[in-house]
């Protein structure tokens, strides 16, 4: 319950508390003093965005406040106790907004966000107004509607919840598919390029070492004839060098008793003999491994064109060689991958439509049942406000559809985010007249008394404790008027309301009534709030609904025979 309200340097108004208590409160006023004003300051409370245009003129800041009593078990309680807030039977949001536009909260002395002061007053208070008449006429907000009075946001976040994973899922297979058609396309020449690659064997360094065999190749005949050569004038030949180091060494060896150096000498001279039979033996080994055949170095030729060919196809390097071939290997894995993946994705998309058809149908199932209790009991709140011939309907349609893209229920019914249902609110003022569209058929009254009969029903099943009325005597008078303040007073008997208006058959039913005026001081329009705590008082004010300017003693006797006869 809102149990009281302050409004500091806020458009006309510079500064006000009021209190409000269970039952039925009534605004009144003249037009202007700021009745409006004050509903919107809630709608701020409320988490509504701010502008700066509000702040009164020449202040920098406009200060709105709001306390309402709540209980332990409560929804805002326990949103209060998971932020470590201390909510046990007091909620107190303060709210300030500057001239630069910026805004800040408070909630319970805490500063907070908005976004968690639009979750935590959700359901503290719902305010009917003009704005919430226009929104009525548009089509797009009856499903809400209907949801609020069948109970079924819950199933409807949970086919949102479905459908924002299969929408992207859907793009995803789609993407997937595209590139499995483009890869596809160049499929057999990736398939021939890894094949080529795959089929030279090309070793790491291979072209360096074929460069060197080509060389020792072009060589070979030279090479075996200095080896050869060599051999012979080493060992072969009569008087090669390793005789006549024979035969120096065997002169100085015969010498080696008489001088040790001498002996050092010999052994020296004996050692490189030996090393240059090593040499001759190794120089024989290389010879006989000399590939004269000139085959050979075709094949080396060969092969040197191959790699050079391919190096020049795929890079100009081994190494680009070979990280072309890791590509084109990875691209075919990934083709071949990726039909794998498409099924998956696939697979997952089937089994996340299934889940939401079924509860996309069960949603539409209770929506249906819904609407028909819907229209019979605003049909009821109807009569109860002079509108008794009038029929409301809630129609319940589906758009089929024939694109794969679409999510479609077993009958091609296409399902959105909201289910599969579009719903229209249709009236029949009159017996005979087809059903049609709100805001081709109710007039300014008749949208009122809609509102306020849709209210009641929705009362019944919402959770909020205090609803506001703004507006909900426009385009009414007369008995119509008595009706609508009769039923006011009806939804007070379990919610909270308060209501602004303009005419006494409504006033009347007030359980509390506060006046609302303006008056200029020190050159500054102010708007004032006073409770109207005795009948006195409330007799002059019902009597200026009435009378206007001129309030005559006839005047204030027909206003307490209102006040009196409704006691």
């Amino acid at each position: 319950m809102l149990s009281e309200l302050a409004i500091k340097k806020f458009a006309i108004i510079e500064d006000i508390r009021i209190s409000f208590q269970q039952g039925l409160s009534v605004l009144t006023g003249e037009t202007g003093a700021g009745k409006s004003i004050i509903i919107q300051a809630v709608n701020l409370l409320l988490g509504s965005r701010a502008s700066a245009d509000l702040v009164r003129t020449g202040e920098e800041t406009a200060e709105l406040e709001a306390c309402f009593d709540i209980t332990p078990d409560s929804g805002p309680a326990r949103l209060l106790a998971e932020q470590g807030l201390d909510g046990n039977d007091t909620l107190i949001i303060r709210r300030l907004i500057t001239t630069s536009g910026k805004s800040r909260v408070f909630i319970n002395s805490r500063q907070s966000t908005l976004e968690f002061l639009k979750l935590l007053t959700r359901n503290l208070a719902g305010i009917s107004s003009q704005h919430a008449h226009q929104g009525l006429l548009r089509e797009e907000n009856h499903l809400d509607i209907l949801d609020e009075f069948a109970g079924t946001m819950d199933l409807r976040r949970e086919v949102a919840g479905l459908y924002n994973t299969i929408v992207p899922l859907t793009v995803r297979i789609q993407t997937l598919e595209a590139e499995q058609l483009r890869q596809e396309a160049q499929k057999d020449l990736v398939q021939f390029q890894v094949d080529e690659i795959h089929a030279a064997a090309i070793q790491p360094g291979e072209d360096e070492l074929l460069e060197q065999k080509k060389e020792k190749l072009s060589n070979a005949a030279k090479i075996f004839e200095a080896v050869n050569g060599a051999v012979h004038q080493v060992y072969d030949r009569e008087g090669s060098i390793i005789e006549q180091l024979g035969s120096l060494a065997g002169g100085i060896h015969r010498f080696k008793a008489a001088d040790e150096a001498l002996a050092r000498t010999a052994d020296r001279l004996n050692a490189i003999i030996l090393d240059l039979q090593d040499v001759v033996d190794s120089l024989r080994d290389y010879a006989l491994e000399i590939d004269l055949d000139p085959e050979s170095l075709d094949s080396v030729d060969q092969r040197l064109d191959l790699i050079s060919r391919l190096k020049r196809k795929y890079g100009g390097t081994l190494a680009s060689l070979f990280a072309r071939y890791e590509d084109l290997a990875g691209q075919l894995d990934q083709t071949l991958g990726m039909d794998r993946q498409i099924r998956d994705l696939v697979r997952e998309k089937k089994a996340l439509a299934d889940q939401i058809r079924d509860k996309a149908q069960e949603l539409s199932k209770r929506r249906s049942q819904a609407g028909i209790r819907l229209a019979q009991l605003a049909g009821v709140e109807l009569a109860a406000l002079e509108m008794d011939k009038a029929r409301f309907h809630v129609v319940i349609s589906h758009q089929s559809s024939d694109q794969p893209k679409d999510i479609l229920t077993d009958d091609g019914h296409k399902i959105f985010a909201s289910g599969m249902d579009r719903v229209s609110f249709l009236l029949s003022p009159n017996p005979g007249e087809a059903p049609r569209p709100l805001a081709k058929t109710a007039s300014g009254g008749e949208l009122s008394r809609i509102v306020l009969a849709l209210k009641a029903v929705l009362s019944q099943t919402q959770s909020f404790e205090t609803l506001i009325f703004d507006e909900v005597d426009a385009g009414i008078g007369g008995a119509t008027s008595e009706k609508v303040g009769r039923k006011l007073a009806a939804l007070a008997d379990q919610h909270q309301v308060i209501c602004i208006t303009h005419l006494a058959q409504i006033a009347k039913y007030g359980h509390h009534q506060f006046r609302i005026s303006k008056q200029v001081v020190n050159g500054r329009t102010c708007t004032d709030i006073v409770p109207l705590a005795s009948l006195e008082e409330r007799v002059e004010e019902i009597a200026r609904m009435m009378g206007g300017a001129r309030i005559t003693d006839a005047t204030r006797t027909h206003a307490r025979e209102l006040l009196t006869s409704n006691a």
